[in-house]
């Protein structure tokens, strides 16, 4: 990356990550990232029909100014003890209304709460078990999905938890079908890629078993296009 940076005389680099993978990779600020944004839904929030859900952003110091909505900061009261205050508060969403760049209301600290008990009680060892776990159930999802004869990774490239598989069928269909038999299969790419109608966008997470991982293949498979 640094050397396409020089390259492409770029000034600022933008990463949008999934949250719980930097427990194992480096973090984007480490090769000269200048913002990192971000969803943490998986920090312990519900999924709850669609939200509210955790974002995440971070910023390098030259763009704190420029950073919606409120920093709270690590300080230390009189008697030495540890604390936590706002140390940049913006007032422009009272002062600006409708034309501010932020808005923060009870749904965001909830949330912001919800993260941060569930990121203690965790550990910083039993965060890293976690992705380290992620990482291992996306990857016997992948080995299953490359030893199928009907179904076929869309992209090769290394994966977190994520990955988009092509059917070689309408996947919106296939979708619809597991609905009728309660499973929820994935997201159908085609209202984002039209050219993806036959792709479908699956993850693996510490709470998916593989004997659930093996029967969500076989299921692909029976509704999936012909072979290779």
């Amino acid at each position: 990356m640094a050397a396409l940076v020089k390259e492409k005389n770029i000034t600022l680099i933008v990463i949008v990550c999934e949250a719980l993978s930097l427990a194992l990779l480096e973090p984007p600020g480490s090769f000269g990232a200048s913002i990192v944004a971000g969803e943490a839904q998986s920090f312990g929030i519900r999924p709850s029909f669609g939200g509210p859900l955790l974002g995440f952003f971070a910023s390098r110091e030259e763009f704190v100014r420029k950073m919606p909505g409120r920093l709270v900061g690590e300080t230390r009261d009189r008697e030495g003890r540890r604390g936590f205050v706002l140390t940049l508060a913006t007032r422009e969403q009272h002062i600006r209304r409708a034309k501010a760049t932020s808005n923060i209301c009870t749904n965001h600290s909830l949330m912001a709460l919800t993260a941060s008990i569930y990121l203690s009680l965790l550990g910083k060892n039993g965060l890293v078990r976690l992705a380290q776990l992620n990482l291992d159930r996306a990857n016997y999802l992948r080995q299953k999905i490359s030893s199928s004869k009907k179904l076929k990774l869309k992209f090769q490239a290394p994966v977190f938890n994520e990955m988009t598989v092509q059917l070689g069928a309408d996947a919106e269909k296939i979708v619809a079908a597991l609905a009728k038999q309660g499973i929820l299969a994935g997201v159908p790419l085609k209202h984002h890629f039209p050219e993806m109608a036959d792709c479908l966008l699956i993850t693996a997470t510490e709470l998916t078993e593989r004997p659930q991982i093996d029967d969500l293949v076989s299921r692909l498979e029976s509704l999936a296009g012909g072979g290779r």
